[in-house]
């Protein structure tokens, strides 16, 4: 399961007491005070765990709370501090104070960040003699640890995202090409969340790939997934825009890629100049020879110019996949990258 958002509320412990207390001893009948100082009160601590993917962890658990500070005691013994309460969270993970909206700290590979400071701990009341006051018999309550309600976003970290409409052969392409395993089908839908995997082409090179949640006209207005679908595509370095050489709308690929763009283009200019492949799925389905056709046919369509890639792939048996795999590498990782598809 892929959750992609959680609401918790975090709880930071508050200082331990001061101590009222003086010393009993033989020959010291008028002992002077000796209470001690409250311990500090846990920090709520959130730290990156590589091995996360999702905020499955929150589901059903809304308060995180630190433990408070121990009293302090007498013979000026202070109380201990309270140990952190650590949220392990994903990479990725954006904190927003839900009160205000303000995103507080965006969280990425090996990050720490104290969400929630624990409460000092009071003075006890040796810490108040003077020449003045030989025995205050008064301590301070350790203050109270801070509390915050907050809004937990996961934004899928992904090198390269696959977008398209429903049908496209996303998921499948994903198969093809990494050990994900998303469930696919012929939906009249998109898939609900996105599914990520890393292609390997050898040891040394890999690829992090989402496939980000199909799209549909108005989503940047908020219809159908809407802003679900395009904020998991912001982090992405390269879009690989997916293609149905043969939808079974009636509409052409060419028109399916407009569509798609404008939605890119409403919600955000910086997402639609993102790196972009395009590739023609499905070209199974017809002979080999025939497939130059089809990339001209689309390239003249979308009046697309020489940089501009487009590479004729099947998702179903792998054929172009490798091509298309070592394009993207080059696209990611060489500023003079050459152009390799039709």
């Amino acid at each position: 399961m892929f959750i992609d958002r959680a609401r918790i509320q975090v709880t930071a412990g508050d200082g331990g007491n001061g101590k009222v207390s003086f010393k009993r001893a033989k020959g010291m009948p008028k002992g002077g005070p000796d209470g001690g100082d409250g311990g500090k009160g846990g920090d709520v601590i959130l730290t990156v765990d590589e091995g996360l993917n999702t905020l499955i962890d929150f589901r059903g658990i809304y308060e995180w709370k630190a433990l408070p500070g121990d009293m302090g005691g007498s013979k000026q013994c202070t109380g201990a501090d309270a140990d952190d309460r650590v949220i392990r969270v994903p990479a990725g993970t954006v904190v927003h104070d839900e009160i205000s909206g303000e995103i507080i700290v965006d969280m990425g590979p090996g990050d720490t960040f104290v969400i929630a400071k624990g409460g000092k701990g009071g003075f006890g009341n040796e810490h108040f003699k003077n020449s003045v006051n030989q025995a205050p018999r008064s301590a301070t309550p350790g203050a109270e640890g801070e509390t915050l309600q907050l809004i937990l976003e996961l934004k899928v970290i992904a090198e390269v995202g696959l977008v398209g409409l429903p049908n496209a052969g996303k998921s499948t392409l994903l198969k093809s090409v990494t050990r994900a395993d998303p469930k696919i089908a012929n939906y009249p839908f998109t898939t609900l969340s996105p599914q990520l995997g890393i292609a390997m082409l050898d040891l040394s090179r890999r690829i992090v790939i989402a496939d980000i949640p199909g799209l549909i006209e108005g989503a940047a207005e908020g219809a159908g997934l809407g802003h679900d679908f395009l904020r998991h595509i912001e982090r992405t370095t390269v879009i690989i825009h997916v293609l149905d050489a043969f939808p079974d709308d009636d509409v052409t690929p060419a028109e399916h890629y407009t569509a798609i763009r404008q939605e890119l283009v409403d919600y955000s200019n910086m997402l639609a100049e993102k790196p972009e492949i395009i590739a023609l799925n499905k070209l199974d389905l017809i002979p080999e020879e025939e497939h130059a056709e089809h990339i001209a046919n689309l390239r003249i369509a979308l009046q697309l110019d020489a940089k501009q890639e487009v590479f004729p792939i099947s998702a179903a048996t792998g054929q172009g996949t490798d091509e298309l795999l070592h394009a993207i590498w080059q696209l990611l990782h060489s500023a003079d990258y050459t152009p390799t598809g039709w």
